[in-house]
This record gives C-alpha cells, structure tokens and sequence, in this order.
C-alpha cells in the first residue's frame, strides 16, 4: 500500500481531528491562563486581576456576569460544568450564591495566609470560601426630606411606608438581608414583618439602584440599600445621607421574634476555589491574592469604596471608610444562612 493510500489518510483524518478536540479543550479551559469567573462589577475587579497577573506572571482568563443575571448566572454555570470544571476561581459578590456551590460540594478546601486575616464571621470553617471587601446595608436618606439620625429613620418607619423604597427580596442582596433577619429572628417572624410593611405601603422595586434613584430624587424619603449605591448618589451631588439599618432598630423586629442582638448587616464579596481545578497551585495564589490587604485596601479607594474586613491600615483609607470599617466587628455571622435561604425563596415565590 503507497504512503498516500486510504490507511493513511484515514490516520491523518483521525490525528487531524484529536488535535482539534484538543485545542478546543484548552481553548474551552482558558489554556494555561487562570479561569477566573467574576460577579464583582468588572470596571473594578479587571483592575485587580490585572494587577495579579503584572506581580505574579500568572495570566487570568476572566468571564464576567451580566447585569440581567447577576451572580446566578455564574453559580448555575459552574454547576451545569461539574463534570468537567472549566473555572478555577469564583470570585462572587456576595455569599448565598457561593454558600449554595458549596452546600453542592462543588468547591474545595483551602485556608491559606488571606483566610486567616478574615474574620471568623465572614468564612467558611471548612476553607471552601472566604468574604473579603465587604458592602454594609444602610438606610440611604434624603436629607431634604429627613435627618439623617438613627432616630429620624426609626420615627419614620412607625407609620406609613409609602415613602420608604426596598428592593424586591427574591434576588440580591436583599435576599441575603432577608436571609440574616430569618437567622436572627425565625421565618415566622420575618414573615409578619414583611407582611406589615407590605400592609403599610412600603415600594418594592426592582432592586437596589432603583431604590437609591428614587431616594435621591425625593420620590421616596429612604430606603434599604447598599453602601456602594449610596456612594454613587452621593458622589452624583445628590441629598442623601445613609444611616446604617440594625437589626435592633425600634419597629424593624416584631413582636413574637426571638431577641436578637443590634448589629449590622454586611454583605463581603466571596472568593473560592472550583472543585476539579486543574491549576491548583495558581488558584491558590489568586485566593491569597483577593483576600490580601493590598486587594481590600484598592477596593476600598474605588468609587463603591468596599469595607475591609481584615487588618488594613486605617489611615490608608477614605474617611467614610474608615468610619464604615470601625463596625466590622458589630456584623451579623453569615455561616449559618443557606437553610433560611432556601426557605425563604420557597415562601416569597409563593407569597408572589
């Protein structure tokens, strides 16, 4: 048979196309690069992530979410590829969406130097994720409209709430507010006060930006939003004011609620690693890298000045920051929420 024959162009035909699947294979993991899945806002995190790869020499794939599916779309992502993981790194921003991969057992262990500058309150035990740059749920005010003092919201919640904005909380970080509040106080209890604010004309709108518009244009005198859109109102000249929301506000916990302690709420973005990752020494890196006092100092100068939640400087941080940060150690514990989450999610979509 001559070296042209059928046989052989069957062998080339066949090694033609393993070495196509091959490269699709590397292709479809990033090749030798990092993949990194972000839902932090990427105007912030690409920064950050081009900074690692300028000290370390580890190159980063980044797949960033979209403003229509949040997280979530990143979370059922990395379900849907269990099989074969093509993200070495989630870096979410916030913590149901990461606590659900792990309750699926789809990240690893790991407690390097970064998780050990965190908080207990903010981490996993186990190591399978870690908080780090953390936004605090405030009451965002429109001073035109109200003081901006503990007393002037708490008077201001007594009555009616057709002048008081809060997202819908299926989604984001209401949801995990919801979630605390039903750690805090037990389901029945959050259900009462959900249904009396309903009761007393409180707006829920799509999410946390519209309710900061709505505050800043004095359609609504305050709401229950994050810090990063508050700073966004402010940094836009608008009248507004934020207040941080505590559980033990007067008129927040109902009557028949298990007495909880008057803390605050903070939401951390989390970093994890995939399970299944075939760069484990880089992922490791990265993790360290995120949760570093470098990373949080930088997230804390952007302009949706994220709240340290290990040791930084002082001094090296913003005013308002610095101020946001003196009240880490007042936080809600987050370990415990992914059962009252999905009891929560069950009951909204029924109460719909």
């Amino acid at each position: 048979m001559s070296s042209s024959g059928p046989g052989k162009r069957l062998a080339l035909a066949l090694g033609a196309a393993a070495a196509i699947v091959a490269a699709l294979a590397v292709w479809g993991t990033g090749g030798g690069r990092l993949v990194v899945y972000c839902a932090h806002d990427r105007v912030y995190s690409e920064e950050v992530l081009a900074r690692f790869t300028e000290e370390t020499g580890i190159a980063v794939s980044a797949r960033f979410d979209t403003e229509a599916t949040k997280s979530l779309g990143l979370v059922e992502q990395i379900a849907r590829e269990a099989a074969a993981p093509r993200c070495d790194v989630f870096w979410n921003n916030e913590v149901l969406g990461t606590m659900d991969l792990e309750r699926r057992g789809l990240l690893e262990q790991y407690r390097g130097p970064g998780y050990a500058r965190i908080p207990e309150a903010y981490r996993d035990p186990e190591g399978r994720w870690t908080g780090f740059a953390a936004r605090m749920r405030v009451w965002i005010v429109n001073t035109d409209k109200i003081a901006p003092a503990r007393g002037a919201v708490r008077s201001a919640i007594k009555g009616d709430l057709s002048g008081v904005a809060i997202a819908r909380p299926l989604f984001g970080t209401t949801l995990t507010h919801y979630c605390v509040l039903s750690d805090l106080w037990g389901l029945d209890a959050l259900r009462t006060w959900h249904r009396d604010w309903r009761a007393r004309g409180a707006r829920e709108v799509p999410g946390n930006s519209s309710v900061k518009d709505l505050v800043a244009a004095g359609t609504c005198d305050l709401g229950l939003t994050d810090t990063d859109d508050f700073f966004l109102a402010k940094d836009e000249g608008r009248p507004v004011a934020m207040v941080p929301f505590r559980t033990g506000d007067a008129g927040a916990a109902p009557s028949g609620g298990r007495q909880s302690p008057d803390r605050i709420i903070l939401i951390p973005n989390t970093v994890a690693i995939v399970k299944g990752t075939r760069r484990p020494d880089g992922a490791r890196r990265l993790v360290d890298w995120l949760l570093s006092a470098e990373t949080e100092l930088a997230l804390a100068r952007s302009r949706a000045r994220q709240i340290p939640l290990g040791e930084v400087p002082r001094a090296e941080l913003p005013g308002e920051v610095a101020e946001l940060a003196a009240l880490v150690d007042e936080g809600c514990p987050l370990g415990g929420l992914s059962p009252a989450r999905e009891a929560i999610i069950e009951w909204l979509k029924a109460e719909r």
